[in-house]
C-alpha cells in the first residue's frame, strides 16, 4: 500500500467514526438556544432595519479557505450570529415590498427543523413524506378546482415548475418519441404575454426548443395578453412551418400583477389543440378567496398550473408546485425504470408511482411538510385572508399615491402590486429612489419597467403588513426625495 495513502487512513481512523455529539446535552442545550434565538428574532422582526448591507469586513470573512479542522458547535453558530442572521433579503420584515417574497411563519420554520429532523429523500419509495407530499398536492387541485385525476408534485418553484410544464407539453405534441430521439425538426413554438416571466423562455430553451421559439404576445395595456392578436399568430406560424404547441397564460404577472383572460385562453386553447399552462406564481393563491377567485376564472381549464407556496401562502423557502389535469401526462413525459429504482408493490419499493416517475429530480428533500403544517395549523379561510389583506393594503398605497402630488401611479393595480413613479423625475432619479430606501433599511423597494419607464414597485405579500406600513413607505419615498434633491449637484 502506497505509504502516504496508508498514514491517511491511519489519520482517519483517530476520528470517532459517527458524526453524532460525543455529549448530547451541550448540543441538545445549544439548539434550545437556536430555537428561542429564532422565536426572538421573528417576534421582533419588525423591530429592525428591513436589510442592511455587508460591511466590509463581513465580506472578507467570506474569502475563508476550506477549514482542515472542526470547530465547537457553540462557535459555529456564533459565527452565524455574526455573519448571516444580520444580513438576511429582509424579506421577513412587513415594510419589505421589493419583490414577491413571503414573510415566512413560526410554523414554517419549526417545520423546517422537524423536516431536517427527518432527513427524508421524497423521490420514491413507500414512507408517509410521500404521502403527505401527495396530500399537498391533493389540496392544491382542490384550490384550483381540477379534477380528480390530476396530479403534480412539489419542486423548488415556479421556474421548475414552468420547466415540468413545458416538458409534458412537449410530449403531449411530440409523443414518445421525443424522449428518445429529441425534438429533431418539429419546429415547435409556444405563445406568452409580453408579460410573462423570464422563466418560461429559460424553460424552452432548456427544454432544447431555444428561447426563440417564444412568441411573446403584446398586452392590452393592462397587462393582459391580446387574445385577437395570439388568434391571428397561430395560423401565419403555421403557414411557415412552425409548430404552435403551448400558450404560456400569466396570472399575476412579475411587474405588475397583471392577470390574462384565461377563459379566453383556455377557449382558444381547445380550439387550437393546444396545451393551456398557466403561471400563476403568487396568483394562485387568490383561487382561497372567494372574493378574488372570479379574478382567476377558468383556471380550471388549464392543462397545467405552476404556483409558489413560498409566496402568498407564506411557507419558507422553497416550496413550488406543478399541478397537472392528467397526471397521466406527466408519468408519461417523465418515468423511467431502473433496476435499483424498480417498484415491486412490497415493502418500501412499493406505492408507485413515486415522484421520481413525475419530475426530473430523484435526490428530493420533504418539502410538504412545511406546507402541509401550515394549511393545517391556518386552514384555507385564514390563509386566504392574508391575500384579501394583501390586496385591501395595495388599494389603500394606490389610493395614497393617486392624492400625493409629486407621485403618480404606472399601471392598474389588479392584486398586490403597485408600480409608481415619482412626477417629473427621470429614469435614473427613481433607480436611485429605491436604491437609498434600500440602503436607509426602512421601506425596500425595486424597480421594474412600464412602458419604457423606470417606476418604483411595491409588491404586498407579507402577512405582516399594516395600513402604517404602506403609509410610511409613500413618506419615506417623500423624505428620499427631499435628500436627493438637497444633494449639491444632483
Amino acid at each position: 500500500m502506497d505509504g502516504h495513502l496508508a498514514g491517511h487512513q491511519s489519520d482517519v481512523r483517530n476520528f470517532a467514526r459517527s458524526l453524532d455529539p460525543a455529549d448530547w446535552r451541550s448540543l441538545r442545550a445549544l439548539g434550545h438556544r437556536m430555537l428561542n434565538d429564532l422565536f426572538d428574532d421573528l417576534e421582533s422582526v419588525g423591530d429592525g432595519p428591513v436589510w442592511r448591507p455587508m460591511p466590509n469586513a463581513v465580506r472578507d470573512a467570506w474569502q475563508a479557505p476550506l477549514p482542515r479542522d472542526g470547530a465547537e458547535p457553540e462557535h459555529v453558530y456564533d459565527e452565524y450570529r455574526r455573519l448571516v442572521a444580520p444580513y438576511g433579503v429582509g424579506n421577513r420584515h412587513p415594510r419589505f415590498f421589493g419583490w414577491v417574497h413571503g414573510g415566512g411563519t413560526a410554523i414554517g420554520m419549526v417545520a423546517e427543523m422537524l423536516t431536517a429532523g427527518l432527513n427524508a429523500n421524497c423521490g420514491g419509495r413507500d414512507h408517509a413524506p410521500i404521502a403527505v407530499e401527495r396530500q399537498v398536492v391533493r389540496w392544491a387541485a382542490e384550490m384550483l378546482r381540477f379534477p380528480p385525476e390530476a396530479g403534480g408534485l412539489l419542486l423548488s418553484g415556479t421556474s421548475i415548475a414552468n420547466f415540468v410544464a413545458v416538458l409534458a407539453a412537449r410530449r403531449a405534441a411530440l409523443g414518445g418519441a421525443v424522449r428518445e430521439h429529441g425534438v429533431a425538426d418539429a419546429r415547435l413554438t409556444a405563445y406568452a404575454s409580453g408579460g410573462a416571466h423570464m422563466c418560461v423562455a429559460r424553460a424552452l430553451d432548456m427544454a432544447g426548443l431555444g428561447s426563440a421559439s417564444l412568441r411573446l404576445i403584446s398586452d392590452d395595456g393592462a397587462g393582459r395578453m391580446r387574445i385577437p392578436e395570439l388568434a391571428e399568430r397561430l395560423p401565419a406560424d403555421r403557414a411557415v412551418g412552425m409548430r404552435p404547441f403551448l400558450v404560456v397564460g400569466t396570472a399575476g404577472s412579475v411587474d405588475i400583477g397583471a392577470i390574462d383572460d384565461l377563459a379566453g385562453l383556455a377557449q382558444l386553447c381547445r380550439e387550437s389543440g393546444l396545451w393551456f399552462h398557466v403561471d400563476a406564481a403568487f396568483g394562485a393563491m387568490a383561487m382561497l378567496s372567494e372574493r378574488l377567485r372570479p379574478l382567476l376564472r377558468c383556471i380550471e381549464q388549464a392543462d397545467s398550473v405552476a404556483f409558489d407556496f413560498h409566496k402568498w401562502m407564506q411557507v419558507p423557502y422553497d416550496a413550488g408546485c406543478i399541478v397537472v389535469r392528467d397526471q397521466a401526462v406527466l408519468q408519461a413525459a417523465f418515468a423511467r425504470r431502473a433496476d435499483y429504482l424498480r417498484p415491486t408493490g412490497r415493502g418500501l419499493a412499493a406505492g408507485e408511482p413515486w415522484p421520481v416517475d413525475l419530475g426530473p429530480e430523484l435526490s428530493r428533500g420533504f418539502r410538504a411538510l412545511k406546507v402541509w403544517m401550515t394549511i393545517r395549523t391556518y386552514g384555507a379561510d385564514r390563509l386566504a385572508a392574508v391575500v384579501e389583506h394583501c390586496c385591501a393594503l395595495a388599494q389603500r398605497l394606490a389610493a395614497t399615491i393617486a392624492r400625493t402630488p409629486e407621485l403618480e401611479l404606472a399601471a392598474p393595480v389588479a392584486l398586490n402590486i403597485v408600480c409608481f413613479r415619482v412626477r417629473g423625475c427621470d429614469d435614473a432619479t427613481q433607480e436611485r429612489v429605491a436604491s437609498l430606501l434600500q440602503e436607509a433599511g426602512r421601506t425596500v423597494l425595486s424597480t421594474t419597467t412600464v412602458g419604457g419607464r423606470r417606476v418604483l414597485r411595491a409588491a404586498i405579500v407579507n402577512h405582516r403588513t399594516e395600513e402604517a406600513d404602506v403609509d410610511a413607505a409613500v413618506s419615506d419615498v417623500l423624505a428620499t426625495l427631499a435628500i436627493i434633491r438637497a444633494m449639491p449637484g444632483r
